[in-house]
């Protein structure tokens, strides 16, 4: 008789979150982005399911001291829209780093993630702060290195 394969899927009340710091001090930022991703998106674990969220919580300390190779500190700028005509507003990454670092780590890990639901709650699993410090202290978490 031939065996069956069965596809285990693992609840959500089974998903164990563990909380992981990162040191950001002299990192590319891709690279730290998509392995921050990979993280929180659950895909180092063996029970991962692609629609579920049972990734880990990541908090990035040092977002300030991350680095572009290359020329890309010059080049690569962020782009909004107030959706007035006329209204394009461009920043440079430089101009960005000076005036919210946290926001190019977080923008850089949300391009990575899932575009749908799933996604937007999967990056409130992302922590980024410009210091040494931050308060998640009583989570005790585990230092991740790439």
């Amino acid at each position: 008789m031939k065996q069956e394969k069965i596809t285990r899927f693992i609840k959500s009340a089974d998903v164990e979150k563990n909380w992981y710091v990162v040191d950001a001090k002299d990192q590319v930022l891709g690279r730290l982005a998509a392995k921050i991703a990979m993280v929180i998106r659950g895909k180092h674990k063996a029970e991962f399911t692609p629609n579920m969220d049972n990734g880990d919580f990541v908090v990035v300390i040092n977002a300030d001291k991350v680095r572009l190779t290359g020329k890309r500190t010059g080049m690569k700028t962020y782009i909004r829209h107030s959706g007035y005509p006329g209204g394009q507003k461009v920043t440079t990454f430089q101009e960005m780093m000076d005036k919210n670092p946290e926001f190019v780590i977080r923008h850089a890990v949300k391009g990575m993630l899932p575009k749908n639901r799933l996604g937007r709650k999967m990056i409130n699993h992302l922590k980024v702060y410009t210091g040494e410090n931050h308060p998640h202290v009583a989570q005790k978490p585990e230092p991740l290195s790439f």
